[in-house]
């Protein structure tokens, strides 16, 4: 059977590109450093597009002007919504409400990070299938890394079935151990999503709205939502220090097609 086609429906991608990046030694916006020669966001918002996204909405605060203003001549239409005070993710996203309303409430809505480089449209589109053929509310990728440090854990029960997502500042001792983790790629039902993201509450250690919890509500209302383990490790690292940004570019730098040097029927002088 062949997989269904996520171009052949209408797709919003919500990139989240609001945050300060206040351990990068510089005021511009985080997602506005650049990989190997353009910003981490940018990166982002054309895996979108090439996975088929025909919509994208980025969501921004700290000096919103410089992205407006960056995107002005992109070739993709971007809109856009600002967040403030910046909340935590679940308040992010649910800034773009008034622009996703009227969307159907099937429309799948991808949401991302955009200071995560390294999504690749192969992946979202894994996550779009998996999406479309089960007809779930909500779908989260996740992948297993050696090193879990910083990120929120993947909760199972007893059955290996999905409980929730815990932010690493909220997860026990023995959370800590789990080694599945969540590099925040998203599809949503815009519907399920717009339902849902009232009911998610403040309540953690870091008084936040978490878009993350909207999985657990979701599972315990009995609605579908699927994980795939979707992620390769080395897709996952996103940035937050200039050391993470060198990191990345030299991974986007190797992901690059090698230029064959072209024959030449000429000798060519060595050098000594």
């Amino acid at each position: 059977m062949n997989s269904p086609q996520p171009s052949s429906r209408s797709i919003t991608a919500v990139i989240l590109a609001a945050g300060k990046g206040t351990r990068m030694n510089s005021d511009l916006p985080k997602v506005m450093h650049h990989a190997l020669g353009k910003p981490l966001v940018e990166w982002v918002v054309d895996s979108a597009v090439e996975a088929g996204a025909t919509r994208i909405i980025l969501v921004v605060g700290h000096q919103h002007e410089v992205v407006r203003a960056h995107f002005a001549s992109h070739p993709a239409h971007i809109e856009f919504v600002l967040q403030n005070p910046q909340l935590g993710t679940g308040h992010a996203v649910d800034q773009a409400r008034p622009l996703i309303q009227g969307d159907a409430p099937d429309c799948p809505l991808l949401v991302l990070c955009g200071d995560g480089p390294l999504i690749t449209p192969a992946t979202i589109n894994t996550i779009l299938a998996k999406h479309i053929a089960a007809h779930a509310a909500a779908t989260l990728a996740t992948s297993v890394i050696p090193d879990a440090e910083g990120y929120g854990r993947i909760q199972r029960d007893g059955t290996g079935a999905f409980e929730a997502i815990v932010e690493q500042k909220d997860c026990s001792q023995q959370q800590r151990t789990i080694r599945e983790i969540n590099p925040s790629y998203y599809c949503f039902a815009t519907g399920a999503l717009l339902d849902t993201l009232g009911q998610v509450n403040n309540r953690n250690a870091n008084g936040e709205y978490y878009i993350t919890d909207v999985f657990g509500i979701l599972t315990r209302a009995g609605h579908t939502v699927q994980v795939v383990d979707a992620v390769p490790p080395e897709e996952v690292l996103s940035v937050n220090t200039e050391a993470q940004l060198a990191e990345v570019s030299a991974i986007l730098q190797s992901r690059q097609p090698r230029r064959t040097p072209a024959c030449s029927s000429q000798p060519t002088e060595t050098r000594r």
